[in-house]
């Protein structure tokens, strides 16, 4: 989920990008459909285009990563930071207790 609190539900944000998508001819251009339609539901048309455009990637009409294979990677990079740490101190703690056998033998 993002930092930042989301104002609009899935819902109203699925159905403006269905409104831009099916209404872009209504419009003549697809960037008339966005500012109306942003105007109606509130928000910036900056943000209702980033919602197409990231809706046309998860349809896999435009190119792009889709959202499902950005969550993946993003939890496989935390798992491995999180495996990266947890290795970190594994060593740390085989050779504190090497130190101390070695230190044990020699008294």
């Amino acid at each position: 989920m993002n930092k930042t609190t989301n104002k609009f539900s899935p819902e109203v944000r699925e159905r403006a990008v269905r409104m831009v998508l099916d209404g872009a001819g209504q419009h003549g251009f697809r960037w008339q459909a966005i500012m109306s339609i942003a105007a109606k539901i509130g928000c910036s048309a900056n943000t209702l285009n980033d919602w197409v455009k990231k809706a046309e990637i998860d349809s896999g009409r435009r190119a792009g990563i889709p959202a499902e294979m950005t969550e993946k990677m993003k939890a496989l990079e935390r798992e491995n930071r999180e495996l990266r740490q947890a290795n970190e101190i594994l060593r740390k703690a085989s050779a504190y207790f090497a130190m101390a056998e070695l230190d044990r033998r020699s008294k």
